[in-house]
C-alpha cells in the first residue's frame, strides 16, 4: 500500500497523544465533585491529567484499523512504543546531566523521571491495550460485514481501555495501594475512558467515512495473520 499524507497525518497525533500523555500524566486531578462510594470502592476520586489525551490515542488507533486495516495499524502501534521508548531514553539522559538550579532539577525529575515501574506498567498496559483494540475491531469489523461501525469502536475500547487500565495500575500500584483502591481506579479509569469514546463516536464516523472517501478504500482482514510481532507482514 502506498503510504498517504492523511495516514501520516494519523499516524502522527496517534503517537503525538501517547507521547503526551505520558508527560502529563504525573499530575493528579480532580473532577470537580467527591468520590461516589459503591461497596468499598471510591470511584471519580482522581484521575490523572492524561486522562483529556490518552484515549485520542484509541480513537486514532480505530480509524487506523477501520480505515487502512490491521497490518498498518500494528506498525503504527509498533512505531509509537519505539517513539516514546526514544523519548523516555532522551529524558533519562537530560536528567543525568547536573541542573544549573537544584530546585528546578528537582522539578525535572518530579515531572520527567520516571521510575522502572512505572516506564514497565506504562508501556505493558499500552502494547496490551492497543492491540486488543485493534484485534477486536477488526475482528468485528469482518463479523459485522462492515456495518455498525460503533458497535466495533466502541466494544474494541471497552475491552481495550479496560486491559490498558488493570495492566497498568496493576503493575504500577500493586502492593503499594490497598485493593480496593486499585479496584476504583481501574475502575474510574475504564468508565471515563469508555465514555470519551462514546463522545467521540460522531467525530469518529465522520473522520472515518472522509479518509474511506478520500483514500478510496476500506480495510477487510479476511486473511490478515493477527500476531502482533509481525511487524513486516
Amino acid at each position: 500500500m502506498v503510504i498517504s499524507q492523511r495516514f501520516l497525518v494519523i499516524a502522527v497525533l496517534f503517537i503525538t497523544c501517547l507521547i503526551v500523555a505520558n508527560i502529563i500524566a504525573v499530575k493528579l486531578v480532580g473532577l470537580g465533585f467527591g468520590p461516589v462510594e459503591v461497596g468499598p470502592l471510591k470511584l471519580f476520586e482522581f484521575l490523572p491529567a492524561a486522562i483529556i489525551v490518552f484515549p485520542l490515542s484509541y480513537i486514532f488507533g480505530d480509524i487506523l484499523t477501520e480505515v487502512y486495516g490491521y497490518r498498518q495499524a500494528r506498525r503504527v502501534i509498533w512505531l509509537g512504543f519505539a517513539c516514546n521508548a526514544v523519548a523516555v531514553l532522551v529524558f533519562w539522559a537530560a536528567g543525568l546531566i547536573p541542573a544549573a538550579d537544584a530546585e528546578l532539577g528537582e522539578a525535572y525529575d518530579r515531572v520527567l523521571g520516571y521510575t522502572p515501574r512505572l516506564l514497565a506498567a506504562s508501556f505493558s498496559a499500552y502494547l496490551v491495550g492497543e492491540f486488543a483494540n485493534s484485534f477486536i475491531l477488526a475482528k468485528m469489523k469482518v463479523k459485522t460485514r462492515g456495518r455498525f461501525l460503533w458497535t466495533r469502536t466502541i466494544g474494541s475500547t471497552v475491552v481495550g481501555q479496560g486491559l490498558d487500565a488493570a495492566v497498568f495500575i496493576a503493575i504500577a500500584f500493586g502492593g503499594a495501594l490497598p485493593a480496593a483502591v486499585l479496584g476504583s481506579t481501574i475502575i474510574t479509569h475504564w468508565l471515563l475512558k469508555t465514555g470519551y469514546e462514546v463522545v467521540a463516536t460522531p467525530g469518529t464516523y465522520a473522520l472515518v467515512n472522509y479518509l474511506k472517501r478520500k483514500e478510496g478504500i476500506d480495510t477487510y482482514d479476511y486473511d490478515t495473520r493477527f500476531n502482533p510481532l509481525l511487524v513486516t507482514d
